[in-house]
């Protein structure tokens, strides 16, 4: 890459939802300039109160060097144009249909925006900037239901394993994501996570696959589990419990006994491999401060200014 910040190119993709958007905060504030790809499609899965065009906003007038493409990741010809106009140097792809529930509605739409998306954003990034770095996000739900074969004990708040168990500091890399129910999101995101790992190591291009920053030394296909490991985890009871002291409010939920089809109902990262390949990396939360800082700072209040 070159040295000079300002000629760097970004792409980021998913630029207005969460991920996206602090990664265009990240880097245009270190003086990158930063293209992003939303076409705000999450309006389209979860309705009008889930638009992110709010977002979009923002990042446009805060950041003069960040240029928005309000564009369809399905669209090869457009995504072409863009890939042969800026000649990246690092692309970070965010955008997907995200919901585990929602791809039952439409297996279609869920298929072609997060393996058919992903899969022509490959495409280009081969021909026309092969020496970029392409980083994806994927999810943890590639394992399915597989975590739920495991001796879980049934606690008060949480499943856990007993100590002594292999995964009880957290899930690593080597658990099989074969012969288990995943739900048809769990399945989109396999294939578009195993299409990245393969433009790796059969085109030799330096790809990086989260499992759920920039790569100094990238590697080609490598797979890395993300997510707070055993030092910053909780259940969803644990979650409630909290937020609701934070708060200082009740919520209001139902408990059902039975788990969602494909999903599982226990998992912890095993962030092992990444702080093998990265020693420099540490963690700087955990679980209360980022929910403080949620219950604070966060949705809710930008919910109230919309």
């Amino acid at each position: 890459m070159k040295n000079d910040l300002k000629s760097k190119k970004i792409l980021i993709t998913g630029s207005a939802g969460l991920i996206g958007s602090e990664s265009v905060k990240f880097f245009a504030e270190k003086n990158f300039e930063v293209i992003g790809i939303d076409n705000n499609m999450r309006q389209y899965f979860f309705g009008k109160e889930a638009s992110t065009e709010w977002n979009r906003k923002l990042l446009e007038q805060k950041y003069k060097n960040y240029k928005h493409y309000n564009v369809d990741i399905r669209n090869d010809k457009t995504i072409k144009n863009i890939f042969q106009k800026h000649k990246f140097d690092l692309i970070i792809h965010t955008a997907a249909q995200p919901s585990h529930d929602w791809a039952a509605k439409e297996p279609y739409t869920d298929f072609s925006v997060n393996a058919m998306g992903t899969l022509v954003l490959l495409e280009n990034f081969r021909k026309y900037c092969p020496n970029a770095v392409f980083i994806f996000t994927s999810t943890n739900k590639v394992y399915g239901d597989r975590p739920n074969t495991l001796p879980l004990i049934e606690l008060k708040m949480r499943y856990e394993l007993p100590k002594n168990h292999r995964y009880f500091k957290g899930i690593d890399e080597t658990m099989s994501i074969d012969d288990c129910k995943h739900s048809l999101f769990g399945v989109s995101k396999v294939a578009a996570d195993i299409l990245v790992q393969e433009y790796g190591k059969y085109f030799r291009l330096k790809t990086g696959i989260f499992r759920y920053h920039y790569y100094k030394k990238p590697r080609c296909g490598e797979v890395y589990n993300m997510g707070g490991s055993r030092h910053s985890n909780i259940s969803i009871l644990e979650a409630i419990a909290k937020i609701e002291k934070i708060l200082g409010k009740k919520a209001k939920y139902k408990y059902k006994d039975s788990p969602r089809i494909g999903d599982h109902i226990w998992y912890i990262s095993d962030v092992s491999k990444f702080k093998k390949h990265f020693p420099g990396w540490d963690f700087k939360y955990d679980i209360n401060m980022i929910l403080e800082d949620i219950c604070k700072h966060g949705h809710f209040e930008q919910q109230k200014k919309r």
